[in-house]
């Protein structure tokens, strides 16, 4: 597969970036900031970028797929899917936890995030790779999961305050601030081995869901009445 001119996308997180990668391996990145308007901020250094390429097409576009800002991670995944459309190349997504200094040179760490509802979530990570998909667990769980790791000197980080979880003072001292940013999810596809790129290509990007979407059931006898 041509990588360059690669287009690398991670809206995962407020703090947003994108990423283009030459075939020398210079690396321009435009970074931005939102909480909730990345569909509107996204596009100006999105523009800036391909207008560098001064006419060429991207070879390869990576999205960062999360977990994070719903919104934010589906708005970077639509724009990596337009982009790859135009220019006839693969849309690849690939999990955001990678992209993190706490993971990079494939070191073991564990993410952990707020699931909301009550619900939290962890995940292992090393080698390039995630060793678990983000697992559900609820406060307790979470305390535990987050102690063990400490205990055995696994660096444990979050895409959230810290102060937000239901943990201890000491252990809130310990869990790393982080935010994933695109030259890192660039470098994450380049360590990573050729089994994970073969499976994060041959799946559609989409973001990486906690739980099923919430349903509410309808309230009106009528739309439930069976026909």
């Amino acid at each position: 597969m041509n990588h360059f001119p690669a287009l690398v996308l991670e809206t995962s997180t407020p703090a947003a970036s994108l990423a283009l990668i030459q075939a020398d391996e210079s690396v321009i990145q435009r970074e931005f900031s939102s909480d909730r308007s990345h569909n509107a901020l996204l596009f100006n250094p999105l523009n800036d970028l391909l207008t560098g390429l001064a006419g060429e097409m991207p070879a390869l576009v990576l999205v960062g797929s999360g977990p994070g800002s719903y919104s934010g991670t589906r708005v970077g995944i639509a724009a990596a899917q337009g982009v790859a459309i135009a220019a006839g190349c693969p849309a690849i997504a690939v999990p955001s936890l990678l992209a993190v200094p706490s993971a990079e040179n494939g070191r073991k760490c564990v993410a952990i995030g707020d699931a909301r509802r009550g619900n939290y979530w962890t995940a292992l990570i090393s080698d390039h790779r995630l060793q678990t998909e983000p697992t559900l667990t609820d406060a307790a769980g979470l305390a535990e999961a987050v102690e063990a790791a400490l205990q055995t000197g696994i660096t444990v980080f979050s895409f959230e305050s810290p102060a937000r979880f239901p943990l201890s003072e000491e252990q809130i001292t310990q869990v790393l601030l982080e935010a994933p940013d695109a030259t890192r999810l660039w470098n994450a596809w380049l360590a990573t081995d050729k089994v994970a790129r073969d499976a994060w290509a041959a799946k559609i990007p989409q973001p990486i869901y906690l739980a099923p979407p919430h349903i509410t059931p309808a309230k009106r006898s009528w739309l439930t009445k069976e026909a």
